[in-house]
């Protein structure tokens, strides 16, 4: 399609296209983690949503002949209020951009702005494990982002309170190890031992995700762990690999950001595990990622330079309202 033939109409068009091949070609490896629980927000019901964790008891009583059956305990749990915030950037197509031929300008400048809004929820998304042992951060804008869990604690945490008990539990394994057999049958024995409700009962869930940075040592030795085989007719015929099938790997390069969306190697060697079963880790969605193209003769046509203003937006929020769905290490060998 030649733009310097195009009308106002089909500029639009092809805009929405290029676009939205921009926004689709994001891997945003957080948000389709599967411990991400997106909820969508419909529109004129308010900025803000509240998200609670409420449990039964895990085990039902003995019921003699003729006895009334006992009642179920009903726990609320913590809860956590989400404040939407919009995202959003304008690129400007200049009259020559458009009306003179200059499709790969056109290409890169769409297709950049396409892709900035799902990159930027991914950043966010990922900014809650990549500061887990923090209660807040600053973000690329300045603002002070509150990263507490329920109990107004850090992510990561040794002592983890429960709002129906007075047990505490830890969900940062020891000594912050990197990922080796003996640190990931620690963090199997965490998740384990140091799983509550919030009545303070233990509870069977299944942490299915194994998650680490995109540092290749660690990527590597997740895999071999997962992927490993023996050939039957070989020296280590018969072994079993007892971790095939038992995780999925998710790889999060994000992680090993700063809020900037530069890489902090201090952040290197994090890893987890994670239950999606269990995870309070909402995202909600007020607004999708969009782009709003300009009118001609709108306000999204600079009259002093005639350039076009293409309009990425979108409103979200996030919050983690528990813990008990993620154990966590940073790798470090800290304390």
């Amino acid at each position: 399609m030649e733009l310097n033939t195009i009308s106002q109409s089909d500029m639009v068009k092809l805009a929405q296209v290029i676009w939205g091949n921009g926004a689709n070609s994001v891997k945003q490896n957080m948000l389709n983690s599967g411990f991400v629980k997106v909820v969508d927000i419909p529109a004129n019901s308010g900025n803000t949503r509240e998200f609670s964790e409420i449990c039964s008891n895990e085990y039902a009583s003995r019921k003699d002949e003729g006895d009334q059956a006992s009642r179920a305990k009903i726990q609320q749990g913590y809860s956590k209020t989400m404040t939407k915030y919009r995202i959003g950037e304008n690129v400007g197509l200049t009259f020559e951009m458009i009306h003179e031929n200059k499709y790969p300008e056109v290409i890169n400048v769409l297709v950049g702005n396409g892709a900035s809004c799902a990159k930027r929820i991914d950043l966010d998304l990922s900014m809650r494990l990549s500061y887990m042992t923090s209660t807040s951060y600053t973000d690329k804008d300045g603002e002070s982002v509150t990263t507490t869990t329920g109990d107004d604690l850090a992510l990561i945490y040794s002592t983890h309170t429960l709002k129906g008990s007075s047990t505490t539990y830890r969900n940062r394994l020891a000594n912050n190890p990197k990922l080796s057999k003996a640190a990931l049958e620690g963090m199997e024995r965490l998740a384990n031992e140091e799983t509550y409700n919030s009545l303070g009962e233990n509870l069977t869930a299944d942490f299915g995700i194994l998650w680490t940075t995109a540092d290749p040592n660690t990527v590597n030795t997740a895999r071999e762990y997962l992927q490993s085989t023996a050939d039957i007719t070989g020296s280590n015929a018969g072994v079993v690999n007892v971790y095939k099938g038992k995780y999925t790997h998710k790889i999060l390069p994000r992680v090993s950001m700063s809020s900037l969306g530069v890489i902090d190697t201090d952040k290197r060697y994090y890893w987890g595990i994670c239950s999606s079963e269990l995870s309070s880790f909402y995202i909600g969605i007020w607004e999708r990622p969009h782009m709003i193209p300009p009118t001609v003769g709108s306000n999204g046509e600079d009259v002093q330079t005639d350039s076009q203003e293409y309009r990425s937006r979108a409103g979200l929020g996030i919050v983690t309202v528990g813990a008990s769905w993620i154990k966590a290490s940073k790798g470090d060998d800290s304390a």
